[in-house]
């Protein structure tokens, strides 16, 4: 992959804050971000609603969103075959998203369902996706370790990354839900995994506390990554790790390292500031 891909992902933040933000202001503040650019927009999730009321609108919001004249792909999340098949119904998603996590505590958190249990959904998965002219996107979730005291070293994940490449996975993003990653840890996985699996998308999803953000980046950079997933403003993290949250990796702050390395990203900036102005007012104080 020659091309620079950035994910925006608004559902990431949206589902880290408690109160419920009203349809229409989801649906306003996607449309802005729908002109801005990106490559994709993370935009809900086909999950139960009792486990993220955040979520229980994604249909409504689909409905609300103006596809006419952008080229950004929605990208929903699934943790189960039912969500997928929900989410593969509509024509308007090009991507489904399945969280898979190499710590057994957090995919028990995240899915209520074991590592091995959630590998079978995703072969059921990804067979829904090759029938329905999908494309899933695989979240290696604690690809980096995580704060359990589970089992992780480097070579557990590259394993896992390798098996998931192995059965035609196409997307597979690296993710560090809490925020434990390092440079060092970044360089190495990236550097790992990139020669092994070309016929792979290897992306990064970075939690990170602001000042450690661009040095993670970077970090992934330098070691051939293409794919980045980021929310404006840093917004968000995962309910479900059941600990203090670790916001995303900031658009801006993405956005500030390409510049500076000069690497062409195919944002429009006065596009991105009204949508981050619109953010401003969207999400209540704090919420990172």
């Amino acid at each position: 992959m020659n091309q620079m891909q950035l994910v925006e992902c608004p559902r990431d933040a949206f589902q880290g804050i408690h109160e419920f933000i009203p349809t229409e202001k989801k649906i306003a503040y996607m449309n802005l971000l729908l002109q801005c650019g990106f490559h994709t927009l993370d935009f809900g999730s086909f999950v139960s609603p009792k486990l993220i009321p955040q979520m229980a609108d994604t249909a409504q919001v689909l409905r609300g969103l103006k596809l006419e004249g952008t080229n950004t792909k929605l990208l929903a999340i699934v943790a189960n075959l039912r969500g997928a098949v929900d989410a593969a119904a509509y024509d308007e998603i090009t991507y489904l998203g399945f969280p898979f996590s190499i710590s057994e505590t957090f995919q028990q958190r995240n899915t209520h369902a074991g590592m091995q249990e959630a590998f079978l959904r995703i072969e059921e998965i990804q067979s829904l996706c090759v029938k329905q002219n999908k494309t899933l996107v695989v979240y290696l979730s604690m690809a980096f370790g995580n704060p359990y005291g589970d089992p992780w070293n480097a070579d557990i994940a590259i394993i896992w990354a390798l098996r998931l490449a192995g059965m035609g996975i196409e997307i597979i993003s690296l993710a560090d839900t809490t925020g434990v990653s390092t440079p060092e840890n970044i360089s190495y996985l990236f550097g790992a995994l990139l020669p092994e699996v070309k016929q792979v998308t290897l992306g990064a999803h970075l939690h990170s506390r602001p000042e450690q953000a661009a040095e993670k980046m970077e970090a992934a950079l330098a070691a051939g990554c293409m794919r980045f997933d980021s929310a404006v403003k840093g917004y968000g993290g995962c309910p479900m790790a059941g600990d203090s949250l670790t916001g995303n990796l900031a658009t801006e702050t993405l956005l500030q390292c390409l510049e500076s390395q000069k690497r062409e990203h195919g944002i429009s900036l006065p596009r991105l500031a009204e949508a981050i102005q619109a953010a401003g007012l969207t999400f209540p104080p704090g919420s990172r």
